[in-house]
């Protein structure tokens, strides 16, 4: 008897860079090209200079998308972190133009982060920036695998003004 035969989606080859915005600190994960994992590259302080260090990462790793997670409440509502997350997303869309960059539900990705930092032995206070980093992991492994099951780039784009 034949195997069925299981239809290949495609899936864009390259790194990407996906960022947890927070008030203080903003968290950057990247994958490896083949989009298998993703690993902490490093917690930017928010403010006036984090699109500067955010936009030179992206260089850096001659990225082909950059993924922003966005905050939404558990019942899937946005409120104020999200708009200001959505205005972030505008600003570096610009910053980063041609590299497109897409939004995607973040929910739980820092809980899920801290628990599994806890899990590891790293401690609380220790931990804060690390955990912007672990939540931005969570947030990259999330997209990568969304883009694996639907064959889709994950949730939504977000266009440059110029």
């Amino acid at each position: 008897m034949d195997e069925p035969q299981v239809e290949e989606r495609p899936f864009r080859r390259g790194r990407r860079i996906a960022v947890d915005v927070g008030d203080a600190r903003i968290g950057v994960a990247s994958c490896d090209p083949d989009g298998v994992l993703a690993t902490p590259v490093e917690t930017v302080p928010a403010g006036v200079k984090s699109q500067a260090r955010i936009g030179a990462i992206v260089d850096e790793y001659g990225a082909i998308e950059v993924i922003v997670g966005l905050p939404r409440s558990l019942s899937g509502k946005e409120g104020p972190a999200a708009e200001k997350v959505r205005a972030y997303a505008a600003r570096l869309a610009n910053r980063v133009y041609p590299v497109p960059v897409r939004l995607v539900d973040e929910r739980m990705s820092t809980v899920t982060a801290t628990h599994g930092l806890r899990a590891s032995g790293v401690k609380a206070k220790k931990g804060r920036s690390v955990v912007d980093q672990a939540a931005a992991v969570v947030i990259l492994q999330s997209a990568l695998e969304s883009e694996r099951v639907s064959g889709r780039p994950p949730g939504e784009s977000v266009e440059a003004t110029g």
